[in-house]
């Protein structure tokens, strides 16, 4: 079935946009996309283990979202077990995601995450989470410090605001509501933002929920939300740019649904024949990084051999990380009970 949903129309020439800023999404994105290309290669190529949940298609939430937030040592990103693309917009160096992929001791996570469990506190990743929803509470609580240690304790430089993304399928679990619930009735420096697919592994969305219309479950909470083309990265970026402003001047929490879709199967397990090729036909065409292409080019913000630069460029990114993870050392044995407790960081 074709998707019934109809995209929120978006005005893409409303928006000011500068050379500088366009191609900073752009790479931002083809990085996203290039690294998980890679990744599939390399997990058929039986250099990755375990289960690899891939982003493809749904680059623009993720940079339109946490390019518009801090890089620096305030703001903080909570992600889902389809964590690598946000781990690279946060600012963890593809060589450290790649290696923790390959299960290195010069990953992100030394070797000790994997796939579905990128952390890097020196980014402020606080950890991508294999249980639906689990993040969540995670996010809300880093928010909640924020807060906490700018009003009771006086800091005034504790101004930040933490991202805690999500698929469609954790909109339905008991830690969203009563995580919205708390985070609106504390009015807490966080985006909520739900990366709706359309599917939560085989489970269509429009089966799984009483209402399918996400964003507005926030408004049970007196909370702002809001519906956004997840595959136009202006359009994420506007709506999150708002949701920042309004979280950093202590006005509360946003929900962010963002309508997206996944190239790929669930996982690289996945052979993906639930999905339509009517359903995949009306998507794939909606590529986020073409569209911007075509929005840098048409604004005479970029030529395309300028992108194709940048194509080149990132392609020579995921190549050394590849080459940094297999060169790289794997965990020693004698520390397999290291950085389980907090004292042994």
């Amino acid at each position: 079935m074709v998707q019934e949903r109809t995209l929120p129309v978006f005005d893409a020439q409303s928006v000011n946009l500068s050379r500088d800023e366009g191609l900073m999404l752009y790479e931002d994105m083809v990085l996203g996309r290039y690294f998980e290309d890679k990744c599939a290669e390399m997990y058929y190529r039986g250099k990755m283990f375990g289960f690899v949940h891939l982003y493809n298609g749904q680059e623009a939430v993720s940079t339109g979202v946490i390019r518009s937030m801090r890089r620096d040592d305030t703001d903080y990103v909570s992600s889902t077990y389809r964590d690598h693309v946000h781990a690279l917009s946060a600012g963890v160096p593809a060589r450290e995601v790649m290696a923790e992929l390959f299960g290195k001791e010069t990953g992100c996570s030394k070797g000790r995450g994997g796939s579905m469990h990128m952390f890097s506190a020196e980014h402020r990743l606080l950890g991508g989470y294999a249980f639906v929803a689990e993040g969540i509470p995670v996010a809300t609580g880093a928010a909640f410090q924020s807060k906490y240690r700018r009003e009771a304790l006086g800091d005034e430089s504790s101004d930040g605001v933490t991202a805690c993304f999500f698929g469609d399928g954790a909109a339905n679990n008991g830690q969203f509501f009563e995580c919205l619930n708390m985070a609106a009735l504390w009015k807490l420096p966080i985006i909520y933002v739900v990366e709706n697919n359309k599917w939560a592994i085989g489970m269509a969305h429009e089966r799984a929920t009483s209402d399918p219309l996400i964003y507005k479950k926030a408004h049970a909470f007196g909370m702002a939300g809001f519906e956004v083309d997840g595959m136009d990265v202006l359009a994420v970026r506007e709506v999150a740019k708002e949701a920042v402003a309004r979280a950093r001047a202590g006005e509360g929490p946003t929900l962010i649904e963002a309508l997206t879709y996944r190239f790929r199967g669930h996982s690289l397990a996945d052979p993906d024949e639930l999905r339509s090729k009517e359903e995949k036909e009306y998507w794939f065409p909606r590529d986020p990084i073409k569209k911007l292409a075509g929005e840098l080019i048409d604004r005479t913000l970029a030529t395309a051999e300028e992108l194709k630069e940048i194509d080149n460029k990132i392609q020579g990114v995921i190549d050394d990380a590849v080459d940094f993870a297999e060169k790289s050392p794997e965990p020693d044995p004698s520390e397999l009970y290291r950085f389980i407790y907090a004292e042994d960081e």
